[in-house]
């Protein structure tokens, strides 16, 4: 019989936050608000909380319990694999991310050529005793004009990519779709993957005229989920890539 190496009593008496695997590539299925769901693939952590008295946690059974959930990963299915890897590893508690491309077809604004957009979006959640967390994350680019470099020159305006990112936690569920759409109905305008001359057209003069600071894309965008009754905290960051300068733009906030 084969030694259980990890389960022999440690007596340092140190407990470990955290400890488990990361990076691990894996295929999911998310919910689709248009499609219904969509396969898309995970980079994925897991991990546990370690009790003082175990010398290490088994590794392969993160593996197991993933490889047992993997035709249903959504938002409804974290907390019942935070709880399989915590009872499954005898943990005090149990953490899961989840982060994978979610795709949404956009149409060109005049043209309406179809494209996919990839967004990067992740799953965040945490089971410890009977507290239970979960945060959504969607991470959005789009495009943003200066107000100041509109107001001082005699012709055009710099402008750059931006990319926002918001992580929320809400009572009930959320789409990931209309958390992309919030973020990008708040910038100068919004970026697609494909565009003909009149679509370049379309967005190049929407952004011109509706120029904002990094600070006023994160300020409209916490004004909006301010509103949300579902939304309980979030947190909204901007970073604007700047194409004068020699360094980026960047802004957050944070609501408790």
């Amino acid at each position: 019989m084969l030694e259980d190496i990890q389960s022999r009593k440690d007596h340092r008496r140190i407990a470990i936050d955290k400890v488990g695997v990361k990076d691990i590539v894996y295929p999911i299925t998310v919910l689709d608000k248009t499609h219904g769901e969509q396969h898309t693939v995970a980079t994925v952590n897991m991990y546990v909380g370690l009790p003082h008295h175990f010398k290490g946690t088994h590794m392969s059974r993160f593996v197991e319990v993933l490889n047992e959930h993997r035709h249903g990963i959504a938002v409804g299915s974290v907390r019942p694999i935070l709880e399989t890897i915590r009872e499954r590893l005898d943990a005090v508690s149990a953490h899961l991310e989840l982060r994978f491309p979610y795709f949404m077809e956009k149409r060109a604004p005049v043209s309406r050529a179809p494209s996919l957009m990839a967004y990067p979006c992740a799953l965040k959640g945490s089971l410890e005793g009977d507290e239970f967390d979960l945060v959504a994350e969607v991470g959005v680019p789009v495009t943003s004009v200066c107000p100041c470099s509109k107001a001082i020159s005699a012709g055009g305006a710099h402008n750059q990519r931006s990319q926002v990112t918001v992580n929320v936690r809400f009572r009930e569920f959320v789409w990931l779709e209309d958390l992309i759409h919030l973020v990008e109905s708040r910038a100068s305008c919004e970026v697609f993957s494909l565009l003909k001359r009149s679509d370049e057209k379309y967005v190049t003069e929407r952004a011109y005229n509706n120029p904002k600071f990094v600070e006023d894309i994160v300020r409209d965008v916490a004004q909006a989920l301010l509103r949300d009754p579902n939304v309980t905290w979030f947190s909204v960051e901007a970073e604007n890539f700047e194409s004068i300068h020699n360094h980026n733009a960047y802004a957050y906030v944070e609501k408790w």
